[in-house]
């Protein structure tokens, strides 16, 4: 395919046009002059199976998601762009209901379409990349879904065998492809260019999903593959260079195996232009700071333009290139990084900005229908509320019930084992408890039936039941990892912010069996990546085990999952080494059992854990709106309503 088609003059809605109004032409298209022309690269990123504009876990529509509607922005740029080109940036195959219907429901044999590819396929993607999301189900399924896309996928740091040297690498996908193109310039006359694009993925994917990959394949650090790959594909004849980061950013210097690079990608030379992702964040945007290189009101990385499209196909990234021919090849001349949102918040109502391309809906339509059925299938009853709203702050009935159905599974799993009679202590977070997906982004089950939606809700991730072993003193460490969330909290100073906005809630575990307060006078142990920050601070207090004071030389088998056992999040405990049992199920399956065998279950959360009192001191947090049926309910907490949040969240005051 080639850049200059003629113009489709379809008429789209994007923004805040007006129905049936044309996209004003961008200045770089107006400004072309010869030997000049304008590239557009459209992008996406962490569309995690999101094609219909639908909420899977509440069971209704969505204004705030759907690649569908993400499309008619993707066709309202490209009907007006002589020059573009569409990219993915990973995360595309896991994430909701649909993509474990397809995983483990009704599977892929050889020759089936997933539906994330079926609606790529019609939108016509020019390249994709791998998320670290996409190994999920394992690599088979992996290779499975991606034999249906009609585009090159490519990545750079992820194969069966590493070489002395990244270009020895064994590589799973190809590790970067040069398109070759023809673009129009501002004078009307076509000529030849090569576009190179390359790929990268966390190497934490090993830690990850270490029970897919452990053994057959492996990862190396981004940068290294990088510097590697990119003049290779300067010596093949590219142009321009495009990387397709599935990696956030940060200002952190340069370290090896980041996790978020993306910064220190730009920075490599021979790239001209990167596409972030990884984060679920907006660049440029008001969630990322400008320095080190990260200047967020020109949208560039290093000085080179780079764009985050948001997740579950919130945003369009596009990043504007005006090109100019110096000696025979193409160089970017000046650049403009923006998003395209698909709806916009007016106070706590989301309103659309596209409607959906229905042909992108209808090539779902049956694996949407199929969801539907699959989702709404019972498999037990509750006889309490389980909702997420104060999960953060207090006990939480959502998380109690993954901690008793994972308690109920590990006693089963340790009979006949060397382990058997040791203590039993359960590891659980909380998943959707708002954070950057939004104040709608939370729990809320009602009494009465729990169906494959409500399980799925309760616990997002397919991850795999682990069990480690570790003593007392591990216990409290890793709580102390967990209360990392919260910020430090000064006695007699009022309306203090609780919550780290950087601490991920699915990193807040809560352990099951033993008895604890989180003293938030004290600084945090460990930094928000799980560095050793404060050795002598105590936060968590009065641990206890039977109510007894725990014994730091107490031997413990913890239930937990596979991404904490292999060292996700850095818990002190938790690298792979202290895992006894790896379970053939996933924590979801396990969740599923345990509520058909229990029948009735009545999840309230026994209080096991709580704030420590503060004198004269009172906090504020913020969390979804829904709440408010809820806050009179939540266990050894006094929660009052303190006004209105940011973007849509509802406020809340706790005095000591």
């Amino acid at each position: 395919m080639s850049f200059n088609q003629p113009i489709n003059r379809r008429k789209f809605v994007l923004g805040g046009t007006a129905a049936g109004a044309l996209i004003a032409l961008h200045p770089f298209s107006a400004r072309a002059a010869a030997n000049q022309a304008h590239l557009r690269v459209m992008s996406t990123t962490d569309i995690h199976v999101h094609v219909w504009p639908y909420d899977y876990y509440a069971d209704r529509p969505s204004d705030s998601v759907g690649l569908a509607r993400t499309a008619a922005i993707i066709r309202g740029v490209r009907a007006e762009a002589t020059n573009s080109l569409l990219v993915d940036n990973g995360d595309y195959l896991q994430g909701n209901p649909m993509g474990d219907y397809i995983a483990y429901e009704r599977g892929m044999k050889e020759g089936d379409l997933h539906p994330i590819i079926q609606a790529m396929n019609t939108l016509g993607y020019d390249v994709g990349t791998l998320g670290n999301h996409e190994f999920n189900y394992g690599v088979s399924f992996l290779d499975k879904v991606n034999s249906g896309a009609n585009y090159p996928i490519i990545n750079a740091n992820f194969g069966q065998k590493l070489g002395a040297n990244p270009r020895g690498d064994t590589l799973h996908v190809k590790p970067y492809i040069i398109l070759d193109r023809q673009i129009t310039d501002g004078a009307g006359k076509v000529h030849k260019i090569k576009i190179g694009l390359i790929g990268f993925v966390p190497p934490q994917i090993m830690n990850w999903d270490r029970a897919h990959l452990e053994g057959k394949f492996a990862a190396r650090d981004i940068l290294e593959a990088g510097r590697a790959w990119v003049p290779e594909m300067k010596e093949a004849g590219a142009d321009i260079i495009i990387a397709l980061s599935h990696s956030g950013i940060t200002n952190d210097r340069e370290s090896s195996g980041m996790e978020n690079a993306s910064l220190h990608v730009a920075g490599i030379d021979g790239i001209d232009a990167v596409v972030t992702g990884h984060q679920h964040k907006v660049f440029p945007g008001k969630k990322f700071k400008t320095g080190n290189g990260v200047d967020v009101e020109n949208g560039t990385l290093m000085g080179k333009p780079a764009t985050m499209g948001g997740f579950w196909g919130s945003h369009m990234g596009l990043i504007d290139l005006m090109l100019e021919q110096d000696g025979g090849t193409w160089r970017i001349a000046t650049s403009q990084s923006t998003t395209r949102p698909i709806y916009k918040r007016d106070g706590r109502k989301k309103i659309p900005l596209v409607k959906s391309e229905q042909d992108v809906m209808e090539s779902v339509a049956k694996e949407h229908k199929a969801t539907l059925e699959y989702i709404r299938r019972p498999v037990g009853k509750t006889d309490a509320a389980l909702y997420s709203y104060f999960s953060l702050v207090a006990d939480d009935p959502s998380v109690q019930i993954v901690s008793n159905a994972q308690l109920w599974y590990m006693r089963q799993m340790m009979k006949g084992t060397k382990w058997e009679g040791l203590p039993i202590l359960s590891a659980a977070a909380p998943f959707k408890a708002g954070g950057r997906g939004g104040p709608d982004y939370y729990t809320d089950v009602k009494p009465g039936p729990v169906a494959i939606k409500n399980v799925s809700d309760l616990y997002l991730y397919p991850n795999t039941v682990r069990a480690v072993l570790i003593d007392g003193a591990t216990v409290k460490n890793w709580l102390e990892r967990s209360a990392g969330i919260f910020n430090q909290v000064s006695p007699g100073k009022a309306d203090q912010p609780l919550l780290n906005p950087e601490f991920p809630s699915y990193n807040f575990d809560v352990i099951d069996g033993v008895t604890y307060q989180i003293d938030l006078t004290q600084p945090s142990k460990y930094s928000t990546k799980g560095d050793l920050l404060n050795p002598d601070a105590n936060r968590i207090i009065n641990l206890k085990f039977h109510g007894k004071p725990i014994d730091p030389a107490q031997k413990f088998v913890v239930a937990t999952n596979n991404y904490r056992a292999g060292g996700g999040g850095s818990f002190p405990g938790n690298d792979g080494t202290t895992v006894i049992f790896e379970g053939p199920d996933t924590n979801r399956d396990v969740l599923v059992r345990y509520l058909v065998e229990k029948g009735t279950v009545n999840p309230k959360a026994n209080g096991n854990w709580s704030l420590a009192p503060i004198k004269g001191a009172s906090v504020v947090f913020d969390t979804g709106p829904a709440g408010a049926q809820y806050a009179a309910d939540v266990p050894g907490v006094s929660i009052a309503p303190a006004g209105d949040g940011a973007d849509g969240f509802a406020r809340y005051r706790i005095t000591f």
